[in-house]
């Protein structure tokens, strides 16, 4: 099940969001205060964090730019009725927020939007974790020719093994006598 936060000064639009979101599976968190929700944040683990534009205590994007030093994994989506794009656009990048959703807004888009952000969220999530094990086995593999590479140097001619189509070794006379 995936968590959600939403922060919006207004308690009647975190009720509304609420209501647009309740068919779905989702554990929603509301929160009116930038400071509760960042305190929060640093306890509990979000997947995707939904905040208005305009607030009195930070905008939304400062808020989401705090998130992401706490929770990079984290989807950052902003809604605003706003459109000071300009404005939106620098801060945008800053935060790396996903996507931008106006007021009012339609429910399936909404929804919608959330389900791209956790799906798109998720491939990062795996990008980065086989990233990680790609690299940890090449650092096993360097260690691996580096003994090979040793093993070699003290006894010419040891790692030298011919295959036979069955994959076993094959050992000639030949062979041992040279070694």
């Amino acid at each position: 099940m995936y968590r959600i936060m939403i922060v919006d000064d207004e308690q009647y639009i975190l009720n509304a969001l609420k209501r647009s979101l309740r068919s779905t599976n989702w554990e929603i968190e509301t929160y009116s205060s930038c400071a509760e929700a960042l305190r929060r944040a640093q306890v509990a683990t979000f997947e995707l964090f939904l905040s208005d534009y305009r607030m009195p205590e930070m905008n939304g994007v400062e808020f989401l730019f705090e998130i992401k030093q706490i929770q990079p994994e984290s989807m950052r989506l902003i809604l605003s009725g706003y459109t000071d794009l300009e404005a939106l656009l620098g801060a945008i990048n800053e935060a790396e927020i996903y996507r931008f959703i106006t007021k009012p807004w339609e429910d399936y888009q909404l929804n919608s939007t959330i389900e791209q952000a956790l799906h798109f969220r998720e491939l990062c999530v795996e990008n980065r974790r086989l990233a990680d094990q790609v690299r940890e086995q090449k650092n096993k593999l360097s260690e691996q020719e580096m003994i090979l590479q040793k093993l070699e140097q003290d006894n010419p001619g040891i790692t030298q093994v011919d295959w036979a189509d069955d994959g076993s070794i094959i050992v000639s006379e030949k062979n041992a006598l040279e070694r």
